[in-house]
């Protein structure tokens, strides 16, 4: 009889679950990721979202970044000094008085070839390091 009554009570359940109307609505898909056509307006709110949750480290950029070489600073800063001198010099030669010496100069990593011309100063800068060379003209005022 229990047997029966169980039975009884799980056949009134399914009537009463199929006399129910199932309520739902449409799933409508919006992206959320200006990429895959969300909105624009999300991009910086995504990307400063994702660079805070980034704990990834470029560790060749650091090793690089703290790998200094005193001497070679030191070597770079006075070529850049007497390419600075040389600069100066071309440019009161032109507008001055005094008048560069024509020869071979070698200052650190450079070979500085100046000579005269008929219509002004030819100067080449031959980098013996990378091998690349500049040739600056000045004509005559």
């Amino acid at each position: 009889m229990d047997h029966m009554k169980i039975l009884y009570n799980v056949l009134v359940f399914f009537l009463l679950l199929a006399g129910v109307k199932g309520v739902a609505q449409d799933f409508v898909y919006t992206p959320k990721n200006p990429a895959f056509g969300g909105n624009p307006y999300n991009y910086s709110w995504l990307l400063s979202s994702a660079q805070a949750q980034n704990t990834h480290t470029d560790e060749s950029y650091l090793y690089e970044q703290t790998k200094t070489d005193p001497m070679k600073d030191f070597a770079e800063s006075l070529n850049q000094q007497i390419l600075s001198q040389l600069a100066r010099k071309i440019i009161a030669n032109q507008f001055g008085e005094e008048a560069l010496t024509s020869g071979t100069y070698i200052l650190g990593n450079y070979q500085i070839e100046i000579g005269t011309q008929s219509d002004g100063i030819r100067i080449n800068i031959l980098d013996k390091e990378s091998g690349s060379s500049t040739t600056v003209s000045v004509p005559y005022m």
